[in-house]
């Protein structure tokens, strides 16, 4: 074991169980610790995860729109755009950590750990591009291809992924039909505090605008969007 392997903190154990669930043999414990290290957890070493996860966001992107162009041989710019917004997002990212026991390897500060559920999702979504980083300085593509096939193909090819967020496929059309972005705004806010209902509205350019309703913000723009799309022909309504 070198110097550098013997001040990194990833146990035998550790590094076995991750192997196993990666499919990937790692030859530097030191970055692997890297990896697995939130800025709140870095201490004197002065090692997290922040340049790997700018490096494995970029590796991610690449591979996935590699395998959807692969896949989706009749899809337009338009589809692939959305079903790779889908599949490099923090839920999907936060979903594969759960899938890989992350969360039992990321070494954090207390007070990160103890942030709200939105917050530590960003922060497994993070770790797993680090360790994307992490197997392809040792092994490059060839190495994190079959990695990332593993936990992403079948996502891939879900038929929904493409239909899930109306609010991106809306944006992707707006720029490509109209050279706009969506424009949204709350027309009224009902209820009490503890079940309220939203109406909002979406309007692209100059066409005329949609709205909808929704427990939520984010849920009423989702429905407006969706709304826009059958009604501008852009998606069938399901």
């Amino acid at each position: 074991m070198t110097k550098a392997d013997a001040r990194a903190r990833v146990s035998s154990d550790m590094l076995q169980r991750l192997e196993e669930t990666t499919g990937h043999r790692f030859e530097n414990r030191e970055r692997l610790d890297r990896a697995l290290t939130h800025a709140s957890a870095r201490g004197r070493t002065g090692r997290d995860y922040e340049r790997l996860e700018f490096l494995g966001d970029r590796v991610l992107g690449l591979c996935v729109a590699e395998m959807l162009f692969a896949e989706f041989k009749d899809a337009n710019e338009g589809e692939l755009s959305v079903r790779l917004n889908q599949l490099v997002n923090a839920d999907a990212l936060a979903a594969v950590a759960d899938e890989l026991s992350l969360g039992d390897f990321i070494r954090a500060g207390s007070d990160v750990r103890q942030l709200r559920d939105s917050h530590r999702k960003n922060l497994r979504a993070d770790v797993v591009e680090s360790l994307i980083a992490t197997i392809y300085l040792e092994g490059g593509l060839d190495a994190v291809r079959p990695f990332i096939r593993r936990y992403w193909k079948d996502r891939a090819v879900d038929a929904e992924t493409a239909r899930r967020d109306a609010k991106t496929e809306l944006q992707e059309w707006a720029h490509r039909a109209h050279a706009a972005t969506p424009v949204y705004k709350v027309l009224e806010r009902t209820g009490p505090d503890h079940d309220p209902m939203f109406t909002v509205s979406v309007t692209v350019g100059a066409l005329a605008p949609e709205s909808a309703e929704g427990r939520s913000k984010r849920i009423a723009e989702q429905a407006a969007a969706a709304r826009m799309l059958v009604r501008e022909k852009v998606r069938d309504n399901d």
